[in-house]
């Protein structure tokens, strides 16, 4: 599994996009746009963006996560309605944990803040944080048609450029804790943004503890015909 960057052209695409958002605490249904607050993330939009531009066979790759699926065949009854019943679980699994579920088209995103993820400067998934990964794991290994790509975050201490590594390693713990749980390497990709998509202020402790944070990103995996 390699650690990928994101430009800054690239991330710009997330900025646009609006999405709807589902409270971790009451399962109600919001409409947010980004920039809004802190329960939007930096959205799917860069990482579809960043997937399309690379250099390996997502096509062979997609065939093999499909073969190691259960059934071994491409999503049934629509994308839709796979996703639909993936969203469903994972609200359930998660409300009351502080995690955040966006719903963008056919992608779901889950925003995990570092205020129940990593203390500052770690990339040490908190330990009262595995009950959380484990929920999500669970969901997961049940559907399992999907492309799991773990975006990692920082506040602004520190050099950027010591930040992106942070946010690489921050993903990396995530993906690598959810692989040993049994998540086939394949559907994983780690991407790391560094600073650049702040989601809260980052001159309080509180706004820092917000932008320090993991999303994961679940795509649909389809093969083309």
């Amino acid at each position: 599994m390699k650690s990928l960057k994101i430009t800054s052209s690239i991330l710009a695409c997330a900025l646009v996009a609006s999405c709807a958002t589902y409270d971790p605490y009451t399962g109600e249904k919001e409409v947010s746009n980004a920039g809004k607050g802190a329960g939007i993330g930096a959205g799917v939009a860069a990482v579809i963006a960043f997937l399309a531009n690379k250099d390996e066979d997502a096509g062979k790759r997609n065939e093999r996560i499909l073969k190691a699926a259960a059934g071994g065949a491409a999503i049934g009854g629509g994308i839709g309605y796979y996703m639909d019943a993936q969203e469903a679980k994972l609200r359930k699994q998660l409300r009351g944990t502080g995690v955040s579920v966006q719903r963008e088209g056919d992608n779901i995103n889950l925003i995990m803040p570092g205020n129940i993820t990593f203390q500052s400067g770690s990339a040490d998934i908190n330990t009262d944080f595995l009950a959380v990964l484990d929920s999500v794991n669970l969901v997961l290994v049940e559907y399992d048609k999907t492309l799991v790509v773990v975006g990692g975050h920082t506040d602004s201490t520190g050099a950027a450029t010591m930040n992106q590594t942070l946010s690489e390693r921050r993903a990396q713990s995530v993906a690598d804790y959810l692989s040993n749980k049994g998540i086939l390497r394949d559907r994983l990709e780690v991407i790391g943004f560094g600073e650049t998509q702040a989601i809260a202020p980052n001159n309080t402790e509180e706004g820092k503890a917000l932008n320090r944070r993991v999303e994961i990103s679940l795509l649909p995996v389809v093969v083309s015909q």
